[in-house]
């Protein structure tokens, strides 16, 4: 994993405009001994290519391909702009971070950087933060216990005809990702679940709760039990109110009879049904495809993609298939590269509004082209 000096931030700068600010942090990486005096020009060119904001204030400015052999030692200098700098499109940047690469270093760093300030509520913090602070933040240090809810969480099809076999299924993929202890799978399986009624059933434990995390099993055959029906089980580890979120969903499915959507949905869909709102009076669109630029969705790509996803009105979530799962906003570059989306990865786009499939088949010719990178 990538690691971050302290004396590589320098906190309070200020500069009148994008390019005044791109030469501060230029003359930074020269001086730390990454890059050679011509790699300031590779990173003016990077901007009138494609703009380099990711979103929430941050901007991450690197040189081109062209200038790769200026790049002495891969490293990075972050600069903070309390004040703000106008990045393009009406976009203020509170903290820019440099990037020097040799080759494709820096795509790891990346995915690192933007799992860590896609959390809106860090990015925030990131104005006005020390030098110590911004370190513990962009390096993961500050963040809060995750939240654990993604597809590997998620079975469906499962081959039982029993709640308990479903209660431990669910119990031990909670010990295996780290968010309950024995005392939580022992409790959690001798316990009967509560019926939410349409199939649906809740477990929990009050025992061994490490952080907080869902699973979900759905049979492959619904069966009956007490005299109710048993379709799928969700089961919470808490020890925050993040979890109430993802049980608000489920309750408006429910309380709308919406859940048999959970019943026909894979494993991305149910986690998409229970994390994010769903708009009933708005027909939804799907479509997936898989990215064959060689060094995946990073911010060149990532920025293209985004353009064309924002020239359309419908409301556009992407979903790595081959991540965890997770749908992001199609119109947050931030959260699309924060998607880790590599080689050969599988998307898959929902959208519902009134130019739901012309957005679609742009997204897809957009896909097929490179995302102007070319076809790989």
């Amino acid at each position: 994993m990538f690691q971050l000096d302290v004396q590589a931030i320098h906190t309070g700068a200020s500069a009148q405009n994008k390019e005044e600010a791109i030469r501060q942090i230029a003359a930074a990486l020269t001086a730390a001994g990454n890059v050679s005096e011509g790699y300031v020009n590779g990173m003016l060119a990077r901007e009138q290519q494609t703009t380099t904001f990711l979103g929430n204030g941050i901007a991450i400015p690197h040189g081109t391909t062209d200038t790769r052999d200026m790049v002495l030692k891969t490293g990075v200098q972050v600069y903070q702009f309390p004040q703000g700098v106008e990045w393009g499109d009406g976009q203020t940047a509170y903290v820019a971070i440099g990037i020097a690469a040799k080759s494709d270093e820096h795509l790891a760093l990346l995915r690192q950087l933007t799992h860590v300030l896609s959390d809106d509520s860090i990015a925030e913090q990131l104005k006005t933060a020390s030098a110590e602070d911004l370190r513990a933040i962009l390096m993961g240090e500050k963040q809060a216990a995750e939240f654990k809810f993604d597809t590997s969480l998620i079975a469906v099809d499962v081959a039982a005809s029993d709640l308990i076999t479903l209660q431990a299924l669910n119990a031990g993929r909670l010990q295996a990702a780290g968010a309950v202890e024995a005392a939580f799978v022992a409790d959690a399986v001798s316990r009967t679940p509560l019926s939410l009624g349409q199939g649906i059933w809740l477990s929990d434990s009050a025992n061994g709760n490490l952080g907080s995390a869902i699973a979900v099993s759905r049979t492959a055959t619904p069966f009956v039990h007490q005299g109710e029906n048993v379709a799928l089980l969700l089961t919470v580890a808490a020890t925050d109110d993040r979890p109430l979120e993802v049980l608000g969903y489920l309750s408006n499915l429910l309380l709308s009879n919406k859940a048999e959507r959970l019943m026909k949905a894979d494993a991305a869909g149910i986690l998409a049904l229970l994390t994010s709102e769903v708009d009933e009076s708005a027909d939804q669109l799907v479509a997936e495809f898989t990215i064959r630029n060689e060094h995946g969705l990073h911010a060149r790509p990532g920025t293209a993609l985004v353009t064309v996803i924002k020239q359309f009105n419908s409301d556009i979530t992407v979903t790595n298939l081959d991540g965890s799962g997770k749908p992001a906003n199609g119109r947050s570059l931030m959260k699309v590269v924060a998607l880790g989306v590599k080689k050969g990865h599988r998307l898959r786009f929902t959208a519902s509004g009134e130019d739901a499939q012309q957005a679609l088949n742009a997204i897809e010719e957009a896909i097929n082209s490179g995302l102007g990178e070319g076809v790989a």
